[in-house]
């Protein structure tokens, strides 16, 4: 007999998935000690889990899969051979859809104007900052900044200079984090760079108390200088997406949070198996929340159901309370679909986003 924690390691589907699947009555352990409840599984149900594993990095659905570990082991396989064939035939039409739209859209790229273009300077723009405002402003986004080598130009932190603002913007597509510090010496146009990674954690690394530092910025060049201390680099050569678009919400239901309880909610509380986007299937524990009549979030059990639900990346929103950097934040619900925005109750203009992640069916 095999343990959960021995069946995740041999079958790769990972305990909460495993947990995921017995509720769902998909794999069911052998035994479960009435006491202590701990899972069991026989010897044999190896074999069906890493089946199961292999099915869901396909991305069969969920009742196609039930159907195919019932009529696995039976001696007629014309039902399975049929689900097989039919689930790669909906993924070659979708592969063959989707390269037919995304000739489109390089040929409607081949033929627009960049509109970042003229978001460049080729004169010096210099900004006298509080050296502690832009350490906040780079703590609230640093989590959300991306990794993907695919897609460089998400690989840093977006300095977007307008007016008396230096606003902050990272993502790597699935959260997004947004945040403002005040600025002065620049009465020009907007002037937008990416600073990398590396060079955003110099940056960080030097604003360990001075009260007022200054920014440059010179075509693709960024310098921080504090005190006689100071880190340049260049800029990445790509263009960042343009967020504010991306920030649009419709209005939806507030809560505010006693964010260190409700961090200790979520890290001890009840998850569900989800897959980790852009990550190839991995999984991952959801933290599912629902808003109560009364305005509190609560963390949702295994029974709940109802479309008011809202899925997101336990990790991804432990990083964003502690990004978020106080004892109460707002958490704004919208549809299931729609982001989930975590703001700070006192300044509108630092929050960051997650995107929801779709429940198992």
């Amino acid at each position: 007999m095999r343990s959960i924690g021995e069946m995740a390691r041999d079958s790769g589907l990972g305990v909460s998935a495993l947990r995921f699947y017995d509720r769902a009555g998909v794999l069911v352990p052998d035994r479960v000690d009435p006491v202590s409840g701990y899972r069991w599984y026989a010897p044999g149900q190896l074999e069906e889990a890493r089946l199961l594993a292999r099915l869901r990095r396909a991305g069969m659905p969920l009742a196609d899969i039930r159907l195919v570990l019932a009529g696995w082991t039976g001696t007629d396989t014309d039902l399975v051979r049929q689900l097989l064939q039919a689930h790669l035939r909906r993924l070659e039409q979708g592969l063959s859809d989707a390269r037919a739209e995304f000739s489109a859209l390089r040929v409607l790229l081949d033929h627009r104007e960049n509109p970042m273009t003229s978001l460049r300077t080729d004169t010096a723009v210099r900004l006298s900052l509080s050296g502690p405002g832009l350490a906040a402003a780079l703590d609230a986004v640093r989590f959300a900044a991306g990794t993907d080598p695919e897609l460089p130009m998400l690989g840093g932190i977006h300095f977007d200079v307008e007016g008396d603002a230096l606003r902050l913007v990272a993502t790597d597509r699935y959260r997004m984090a947004v945040a403002r510090a005040a600025a002065d010496g620049h009465d020009g146009s907007r002037v937008q760079v990416t600073v990398p990674l590396p060079l955003a954690d110099a940056m960080r690394a030097l604003l360990d108390g001075e009260d007022r530092v200054r920014l440059t910025v010179d075509g693709d060049r960024v310098t921080l200088e504090t005190g006689d201390r100071q880190t340049a680099g260049q800029c990445l050569g790509h263009d960042f997406p343009d967020y504010r678009r991306l920030v649009r919400l419709p209005a939806g239901r507030r809560a505010v949070v006693d964010v260190p309880a409700f961090r200790e909610a979520v890290r001890t509380g009840p998850v569900r198996a989800g897959e980790a986007p852009g990550q190839d299937g991995t999984p991952c524990d959801l933290s599912v929340l629902e808003v109560a009549e009364d305005g509190s979030v609560a963390l949702a059990g295994d029974g709940a159901d109802g479309r008011d639900l809202v899925a997101v990346n336990r990790a991804f929103l432990l990083d964003a309370l502690t990004a978020g950097s106080g004892d109460r934040l707002v958490l704004e619900f919208g549809a299931p679909t729609a982001p989930l925005a975590v703001r700070r109750p006192d300044d509108e203009h630092t929050f960051s986003l997650l995107m929801p992640v779709r429940l198992e069916d």
